[in-house]
């Protein structure tokens, strides 16, 4: 499949390294995910997603073959970091 959609999303937070590893745990129950603390692969429906983790934030790049596809992936992401990152007051990842 050729993606030709990619999009990278930031998000500041001290906590990425926590996050990053709630997502690939909760994604893990239906996709291939691998991951250690600071790094990840997702095989999302959508197409791969990478994570990184730094001290100060988490970055996630997207590919995706449409940009529907793009936007749900986008959505998949954003979805489930407000649900884990509520306390932070999440809303949505600086997607670029």
């Amino acid at each position: 499949m050729q993606y030709t959609q990619k999009a990278t999303g930031h998000f500041p937070t001290l906590k990425a390294s926590a996050y990053l590893q709630q997502l690939c745990k909760h994604f893990a129950h239906k996709i291939a995910v691998t991951f250690d603390a600071t790094s990840a692969q997702a095989a999302l429906p959508t197409g791969p997603c990478i994570m990184a983790a730094s001290d100060h934030s988490l970055r996630i790049s997207l590919a995706a073959a449409t940009l529907e596809d793009m936007e749900r992936a986008k959505s998949i992401i954003d979805t489930h970091l407000e649900r884990f990152a509520f306390r932070e007051g999440f809303k949505t990842m600086d997607w670029e």
